[in-house]
């Protein structure tokens, strides 16, 4: 055993949250700015997030290795 931390990437860290099942949230984007010329329909369901991609899902476990 390696006497070194991994260390977490700052950006993933704020970014996704780990689910009970494993897997990975995210947020939606396009939400900061210029939200008047979208409709309501369209800003609720950014509002919703979602998850992250199956073939991406290695890639944020890597960076957040005490997820």
């Amino acid at each position: 055993m390696s006497g070194y931390k991994i260390k977490t990437h700052k950006g993933a860290q704020k970014r996704f949250k780990k689910t009970a099942g494993g897997k990975f949230k995210r947020g939606c984007s396009h939400q900061r700015h210029i939200l008047t010329k979208k409709t309501a329909k369209r800003k609720r369901q950014l509002d919703m997030g979602g998850m992250v991609a199956k073939a991406d899902q290695k890639a944020v476990a890597a960076m957040l290795p005490y997820a």
